[in-house]
């Protein structure tokens, strides 16, 4: 068929243009009542046989939709009693070597959208089951329609359909659908999806829409999964200009909310792809480059329902990156990070729940760890440190406050599991370390490098506060660097030799000085 090929509706003029007939109110035909592999056979001959028929017509009149039109709506009955099946996925890989998966994916090749849709839809139903008991067929499925390129055709799909047409936005839908579950059943495939199609650029572009829609949602999502575990697909959209889209996409909420939970939802999701996105170097440096430091800045400081969110991802972008540090001291980030430090955050209706506060504190604590971390001389160090002389070192009490806190609930953890027999749990000192990290160890880690931080830099002021604040807790400096000792023997590799040795360096300078 000629590419410049229109559907035509039923109540339209018949002119002898190409067209084809609108089949999406087609309704279903007579139910199988009992779906063995014989009735399912059936359903699947049918179907091809059908579908041959219309090609073949098609190809025999492609100027006369006329002439093709009875075994149009005859092939998408057939589709529709195709969705018989999604009942007995345990059939599926009996079905997959007749053809199901490969005459499927043909059909979304179809050059009446209406049918390429409904195959969508058709697809959407066949690979979404929670129970354990249809994984095999569903995997036999899965994979078959991988081999048969239905991946590539669906993604094609998504810009073939308009979505200005409620039908086809629906069809779009129903792609996003097909892919989570195929991504759902076979995670390996988050890689090969965006390595062979362009699913990450048509995300990007539709989550830059201005307009809210559930498809905008979806994608959002999709995104997500696919950003999530795949450090090769993170940097594929930072080589497609991907954080800038993001930060297009989330400045549209810089000073307002969201105005549904589904939206809300959105948000929070393109948060999940930014902070992903900025787990290689490589995309912290576009970040700072689009002014990704100030945008986080201002959406603080508007003190919206992104609040929060703001500083998980400007954690992210800082973790281990002194540009990002540098920025965010320069365009006077401080002021703003330390006024939620000091627990002075909006009100709204997220943050009333204690684990959002908690969750929000560990988020500021790592953050101000961060800036340590990248900030270690000149005049951004000063103007950090300086922040914790202010009124009275009133910050040195918070940090004190936060070290109580956290010291008490790991020395909880700690007594639970020296109760238990960790043998019969199967829990090696790795696993009792870990859970003591979950716990609240990673935090007052923090907590201990930070104060380390402060009393390495040789304030007397400061020295003497902390000092005093050890006392009235009958703690010593020995505690806070039994702490550290224990950080600086688990600092991992994950960044490169050099970086452990950096960081495990540093770690000793403050560990001595704390000896002093």
């Amino acid at each position: 068929m000629d590419a410049a090929y229109k559907r035509k509706r039923p109540d339209a003029d018949d002119d002898g243009a190409a067209g084809a007939v609108d089949l999406s109110s087609l309704e279903g035909a007579d139910d199988v009542e009992v779906l063995d592999l014989r009735a399912a056979k059936r359903l699947l001959l049918a179907f091809e046989r059908r579908l041959r028929d219309n090609l073949e017509a098609r190809m025999k009149h492609p100027d006369d939709p006329a002439r093709f039109a009875d075994s149009e709506i005859a092939l998408h009955a057939e589709t529709d009693r195709l969705r018989l099946l999604a009942g007995a996925p345990d059939l599926f890989s009996d079905l997959v070597p007749l053809g199901l998966a490969s005459s499927l994916s043909s059909l979304l090749t179809h050059d009446n959208a209406d049918l390429a849709a409904a195959a969508a839809s058709l697809l959407a139903d066949l690979t979404d089951s929670d129970d354990p008991d249809d994984l095999a067929g569903l995997h036999s499925l899965a994979d078959a329609l991988v081999e048969a390129n239905a991946l590539d055709l669906l993604v094609h799909n998504l810009s073939r359909f308009s979505e200005a047409d409620p039908d086809e936005a629906e069809a779009v839908h129903h792609t996003l659908s097909v892919v989570e579950n195929l991504l759902e059943l076979r995670p390996q495939l988050a890689d090969i999806v965006c390595d062979r199609t362009k699913l990450l650029r048509w995300l990007l572009a539709r989550l830059k829409a201005r307009e809210f829609d559930a498809n905008k949602q979806y994608a959002s999502e999709i995104l997500a999964i696919l950003l999530q575990d795949s450090p090769a697909n993170q940097k594929r959209l930072g080589n497609i200009n991907g954080v800038d889209g993001l930060l297009q996409a989330v400045a549209m909420y810089k000073s307002r909310d969201p105005k549904t939970s589904d939206e809300e939802e959105m948000l929070e999701n393109l948060f999940d792809c930014l902070c992903c996105v900025l787990m290689p170097m490589e995309n912290k440096e576009r970040f700072v480059k689009a002014e990704g430091v100030e945008l986080m800045i201002i959406i603080m400081k508007q003190k919206k329902l992104a609040y929060s969110s703001a500083i998980r991802t400007l954690d992210f972008a800082m973790t281990r990156f002194p540009p990002a540090c540098e920025r965010f001291v320069d365009v006077l980030g401080l002021k703003t990070a330390f006024a939620a430090f000091m627990g002075k955050i909006p009100v709204n209706k997220k943050n009333k729940k204690e684990s959002y506060q908690e969750a929000l504190e560990e988020r500021v604590i790592s953050l101000i760890a961060s800036l340590f971390g990248g900030i270690t001389k000149g005049s951004r160090r000063i103007r950090l440190l300086g922040k914790f002389v202010e009124n009275e070192c009133e910050k040195i009490d918070r940090l004190m406050e936060f070290y109580t806190r956290y010291s008490e609930r790991v020395k909880a953890e700690t007594e639970r599991l020296d109760s238990l027999d960790l043998d019969d749990l199967e829990m090696d000192e790795d696993e009792r370390y870990n859970r003591k990290l979950e716990a609240g160890l990673y935090t007052l880690q923090l907590i201990a490098l930070i104060l380390g931080h402060i009393w390495h830099s040789g304030n007397s002021q400061m020295r003497t506060r902390i000092e005093l604040l050890l006392r009235q807790n009958k703690l010593t400096k020995d505690d806070v660097k039994d702490i550290l000792e224990e950080y600086h023997d688990n600092i991992g590799d994950l960044d490169g030799p050099e970086e452990k040795e950096r960081a495990q360096g540093r770690t000793k300078e403050i560990i001595a000085s704390l000896s002093l």
